[in-house]
């Protein structure tokens, strides 16, 4: 079978024509019988269709199973080394002349409007908008639980030559620019939302 579609870093977004997979602590604290059923910090819940999976370490999928692969807002909270073994599955997991879909903050953008910025507050913004920078240090085991269970910070940011080198690196071919809607296959319509793609980079290639 080489005709279906996954989705990794789902979060609430999960069509169910796409096998969606997320590697939050959070989803694995709410499917734990019972207990997980008490825990309210965050207003929504996963949606039931939604899998424990993370890319780095491996998804239960089969390679060359998969006609089309999509991830928003996923790849900038990975590590360098972590990015790479990251694309390396990706490539893996698509079928010949599969598609890749990918969605990331712009940093050449967050950098042109840093640079833009006479205001005396530039820096901070830059640090609040590109998620680099920490307002508090987390703190008791209150703070050190919420940062266990959330994962806002982006560990590697990227600009559009730099990814595409990455992932002509890697395999993939005919990497172009993309934007929100404009993907042959209707697939990815169920899983892009323009607000993702509002002022960020946004990418697709083939295997």
């Amino acid at each position: 079978m080489n005709d279906q579609y996954v989705q990794y870093g789902c979060g609430w977004c999960a069509p169910p024509t796409w096998l969606n997979f997320d590697c939050s602590p959070t989803l694995r604290f709410e499917r734990v019988p019972l207990l997980g059923r008490l825990y309210t910090r965050n207003a929504r819940r996963f949606p039931d269709n939604v899998r424990y999976g993370d890319v780095v370490a491996g998804l239960p999928v089969a390679p060359q199973s998969c006609a089309g692969i999509y991830c928003s807002h996923v790849l900038e909270h990975l590590a360098l080394e972590d990015f790479r073994v990251a694309l390396g599955h990706t490539f893996g997991y698509l079928a010949p002349g599969g598609v890749f879909r990918l969605v990331v903050p712009d940093l050449e953008k967050l950098a042109r409007d840093y640079l833009a910025d006479p205001s005396s507050s530039a820096a901070s913004r830059f640090m609040e908008a590109s998620c680099l920078g920490r307002p508090q240090r987390a703190r008791g085991l209150g703070g050190l639980a919420q940062q266990w269970l959330g994962n806002s910070a982006h560990l590697w940011m990227w600009d559009e030559k730099g990814l595409t080198a990455e992932l002509r690196e890697h395999g993939f071919t005919a990497v172009r620019r993309a934007a929100f809607g404009d993907a042959q296959d209707t697939h990815f319509a169920a899983v892009e939302d323009p607000e993702r793609f509002d002022g960020c980079l946004a990418l697709e290639c083939r295997k």
